[in-house]
């Protein structure tokens, strides 16, 4: 049985009794509901949490080049990088100080998570990147609005760090300074995880569905761990691969995946209901190809 799988005589129309596994750790309640509300047999199976820097060096440096007026454009990708941020800097300066540097720059956000972590410090951003919110559409909107030849421009990361990103922007004459907040690693408790990786590779799931990249990464460190690598792979290519968008899906197809499905709009809520509308018959196909 599934980890946290429910019996499919709870299932509803939608996926009609699908079982659907997720990787969601921050709002695996939320996604495990969605599911159900779908009609799906919900496995959720957290592949990820986030930990700060315990030494934040980057950050400080992002603050000490802000005061100075060393920056020219600064960039948040997330909501809680910007908040981690913050936090960091606050080990050393006022919030009151950081801010008002913040509202003295042009500041450029990539989606709707930093815009509201931005509204919340009542502090005014230039520009966001329409959906699906990766970097490159956060580049042509930068790049519509600011000549960035010589400019210096301070990136927050998040996690992984967006270096195909930092290289468009050098090659537009762009300085970058990466600020690392915070880094994704494994679970504390790694065995739902690993239950899902193992009953994946046996045919007990229909449904995947990927809301990050990193997510992809932890499974394969995990499942490389005890040589599980290739027949997972063979085994999620036999199941409906939906992907939260296209940064996503870069790195799902990166490690041989094909991506089935990408909802209308980069959320969960989309990726559920219509991953489930279209699940039956894409599995229909996928299995009953030789």
């Amino acid at each position: 049985m599934l980890p946290n799988a429910e019996s499919k005589t709870d299932a509803a129309p939608g996926f009609a009794g699908m079982q659907v596994c997720s990787f969601e750790s921050r709002k695996a309640q939320e996604m495990q509901s969605l599911i159900r509300r779908q009609g799906g047999v919900p496995t959720v199976a957290p592949s990820m949490q986030e930990v700060s820097l315990d030494e934040n060096a980057a950050a400080i440096d992002f603050a000490d080049r802000l005061f100075r007026d060393e920056l020219d454009v600064v960039v948040f990708m997330t909501g809680v990088g910007a908040e981690a941020t913050l936090a960091a800097v606050e080990s050393r300066y006022s919030r009151q100080q950081f801010l008002d540097a913040l509202r003295a720059t042009c500041c450029v956000v990539r989606g709707p998570k930093p815009a509201a972590v931005f509204r919340k410090w009542d502090v005014p951003f230039f520009c966001q990147a329409p959906e699906p919110n990766t970097w490159r559409e956060l580049l042509s909107e930068i790049e519509a609005k600011i000549d960035l030849d010589g400019k210096r421009v301070a990136v927050q990361e998040y996690g992984v760090p967006s270096t195909d990103f930092y290289e468009e922007l050098r090659s537009r004459g762009a300085t970058v300074f990466p600020v690392t907040v915070y880094r994704w690693e494994l679970p504390d408790d790694t065995a739902p995880l690993k239950e899902a990786i193992r009953t994946t590779i046996e045919g007990q799931v229909d449904v995947l569905l990927f809301t990050s990249a990193q997510q992809l990464h932890h499974i394969l460190q995990v499942a490389d761990e005890s040589g599980q690598r290739a027949a997972w792979l063979a085994a999620a290519a036999k199941c409906v691969v939906a992907s939260i968008g296209p940064t996503a899906s870069e790195h799902l197809r990166g490690a041989g995946l094909s991506v089935d499905l990408e909802p209308t709009h980069p959320k969960m809520g989309h990726l559920v209901r219509e991953a489930a509308a279209a699940a039956a018959e894409i599995l229909k196909h996928k299995r009953s190809a030789p």
